[in-house]
């Protein structure tokens, strides 16, 4: 019998957590919006799919706006991708109350149907939401988790597999702290087959790297956020 995964919000990163999680067939997925419709299509999607990925996982798509949670009642994992963006110009701190008050909302729900659940956390700003959901939960800590630490040495690696031009697989990068401007990415325990960042590339170049680390996900925003201006101002959709 396949492990349940719920992931809370349909959003970009929720529906790619869905799809990955899907086509790697880790496990059957719930995944949960306050819109009626994306969700279900979007696991539709998912699901049509499998004859080609060769995956049997399953994915349903349901509307929260009700505050119904029943169809994730025993998830072994939920994964909270809900909450508000943030905008250019945007910390992830200015993010902090509103962004409370929905996960607060949400582990409440999932406290009560899958009590027994590993929670993972991916809402901004990310440690104080792990914190909190930590908290409110009152889970074990060994069953709360934030994912900054992963998506942020991954980055790290992308860059320094780019300027060596390597394969990733070659690259281990080492960062540590929260998960925003005051991360610490450490060059010097960071390698390429094996080998230390500082025996490889001259300090300008490893400087780069370090300040594109600690600022791509602002970068990723302000670029998603013009995109989605362009093509709001030809009338391709409207901005709510």
């Amino acid at each position: 019998m396949r492990k349940k995964v719920t992931v809370v919000g349909g959003g970009f990163v929720g529906s790619t957590t869905a799809q990955r999680i899907v086509d790697m067939e880790l496990a059957d997925v719930v995944l949960t919006d306050i819109l009626d419709g994306p969700p279900a299509g979007k696991a539709l999607d998912m699901m049509e799919s499998g004859p080609i990925t060769r995956t049997d996982a399953r994915a349903t798509g349901i509307s929260t706006s009700n505050g119904d949670y029943s169809a994730t009642a025993g998830s072994d994992v939920v994964v909270i991708t809900a909450g508000f963006p943030r905008k250019p110009g945007m910390s992830r701190d200015d993010l902090l109350k509103a962004n409370y008050d929905v996960v607060k909302a949400v582990v409440e729900q999932i406290v009560r149907h899958s009590p027994n659940c590993i929670i993972i956390v991916v809402t901004n700003p990310l440690d104080a939401m792990a914190q909190a959901a930590f908290k409110v939960s009152g889970f074990p800590k060994n069953r709360v988790l934030g994912m900054a630490g992963v998506l942020d040495s991954a980055r790290m690696s992308t860059f320094v597999a780019i300027e060596c031009k390597v394969s990733v697989e070659n690259v281990h990068s080492f960062v540590l702290g929260g998960h925003g401007d005051d991360m610490v990415p450490l060059p010097r325990y960071s390698t390429v087959a094996g080998i230390p960042l500082p025996d490889l590339l001259p300090k300008d170049r490893i400087d780069a790297i370090v300040e594109r680390t600690s600022t791509e996900s602002r970068d990723c925003s302000s670029a998603f956020r013009s995109n989605w201006e362009r093509r709001a101002s030809k009338k391709l959709f409207r901005l709510s």
